[in-house]
């Protein structure tokens, strides 16, 4: 994975952390959002963690790029300061967003469920981020008529938060049977990522199941 900060001491206090689990290796870092887009694209890591506020290149941009041009999944760490700049680098294609008061353990749990194709959202995001979607004036929202019943249910699971294993539990049915719908929302909906399909879950107020 990747390492994108722009104080060299947070990068090595994260590097410590991630390596320190015997699980992950770090096999590059950034101290702006630039050299992200460089290292991913050199690098080709399963992840990349990206502070949002970066100088040259942001955080936001960075992100999309990296989406855009990589397989690399992209987990955003920031101080809790959520406004439309964060929810901009959601929409970008996040694959995840954790706060960085965030134990070690979280942190090394949320970058192994972002490299497995899960979506990692702090509790207290999720709340902000449903706040701000249903605060924002009335649109049209998202289109939801080509989802099946299913489906709908499970963007309603990713809209929470709630991880494969947690939808599958409520569902009673299969993890790998989940995984095959989010797939499919992510296609109906014209999506790249999770936390894409959590945002359009709260613009149109689907609810967890």
């Amino acid at each position: 994975m990747v390492l994108a900060d722009d104080h060299g001491a947070v990068r090595e206090g994260l590097r410590l952390v991630l390596e320190g689990s015997g699980e992950i290796s770090v096999v590059g870092e950034a101290a702006d959002g630039g050299e992200a887009i460089r290292a991913a694209l050199r690098l080709r890591p399963d992840v990349v963690v990206m502070d949002v506020r970066m100088p040259e290149v942001d955080g936001l941009a960075a992100t999309a790029a990296v989406v855009a041009q990589t397989d690399a999944r992209v987990l955003v760490l920031t101080t809790f300061d959520i406004d439309d700049y964060v929810l901009g680098a959601l929409s970008a294609g996040a694959s995840g967003f954790l706060l960085k008061s965030a134990s070690g353990a979280e942190l090394v749990a949320g970058v192994h469920r972002v490299a497995d194709g899960d979506a990692v959202l702090d509790a207290a995001v999720t709340r902000v981020v449903v706040d701000a979607m249903r605060a924002r004036p009335a649109d049209p929202g998202p289109d939801l008529s080509e989802l099946t019943d299913r489906e709908v249910q499970v963007l309603g699971g990713l809209g929470a938060g709630l991880s494969n294993a947690q939808i599958a539990g409520r569902l009673t049915i299969g993890e790998a049977t989940v995984k095959t719908h989010v797939s499919r929302v992510l296609m109906k909906l014209g999506v790249q990522s999770r936390v894409q399909a959590a945002v359009l879950a709260a613009r149109s107020g689907v609810e967890a199941p």
